[in-house]
């Protein structure tokens, strides 16, 4: 997904340098130069956190970047705000961070170092996850969410806590004896040999596109399972 920039800016130079450094950097950027279209851009019918980040001028003809900020807040906290300030603003700088602003960036700046400071400020705004794969399966371990091809699965917890076993263990035997010690505080229950075999096959059934010819989930005979590598 292709990361969109606001710009707030009514400086046409500024605004065209800025838009050609974020582009070439792969950024999707929207530019405003008042305070009433920047807040119609941002907080509008469906716009809330449609940007990842808002780069904004403190000072514009028509308004200011402080209302724009709290607009942006009000509407969508997480969506992270840098202030463009001048080098001896320190009374503008320190009124943004207060208003929640996440960073700002004197200008002149530096292109090198505005880019820097826009990926941090754009990765520490988003939440770490992590991402487990099987084959072409996804699995987001944070959200027990799965997906295969862009589209969600639907597990049972049984059916998951198997799945993410044979995922984090890519290429390694899976032995039963593993699967019954990721399995029991799920059921509940000691699980026996052909309770287990079906649970294989009922997973196999959803990931596999031939469930007959297994690739993700192996059988090692008298074993367990090795999954793909």
């Amino acid at each position: 997904m292709t990361t969109r920039i606001l710009l707030v800016e009514d400086d046409p130079l500024i605004v065209d340098a800025l838009t050609e450094l974020l582009t070439s950097s792969g950024y999707s950027v929207d530019t405003a130069d008042t305070q009433a279209r920047a807040i119609e851009l941002a907080t509008g019918a469906g716009s809330a956190g449609t940007y990842q980040l808002v780069l904004l001028d403190v000072t514009l003809r028509e308004g200011n970047g402080f209302a724009v900020c709290a607009a942006v807040k009000e509407t969508s906290p997480d969506t992270p705000v840098i202030f463009l300030t001048a080098s001896d603003d320190e009374f503008n700088t320190v009124t943004g961070l207060t208003m929640g602003a996440d960073d700002y960036v004197a200008k002149p700046f530096r292109p090198r170092e505005l880019l820097a400071r826009i990926a941090a400020t754009i990765r520490r705004s988003q939440p770490s996850r992590r991402i487990v794969s099987l084959g072409d399966i996804r699995i987001d371990t944070d959200r027990a969410y799965v997906e295969r091809k862009g589209v969600e699965l639907t597990l049972s917890a049984l059916e998951y806590r198997l799945l993410l076993l044979f995922a984090t263990n890519p290429g390694k035997l899976v032995s039963r004896d593993m699967i019954r010690d990721a399995l029991w505080d799920s059921a509940g229950t000691y699980i026996e040999e052909n309770t287990l075999s079906v649970y294989i096959k009922r997973l196999r059934d959803k990931i596999e596109d031939d469930p007959s010819r297994p690739e993700l989930i192996q059988t090692v005979r008298g074993l367990g399972y090795k999954a793909k590598g």
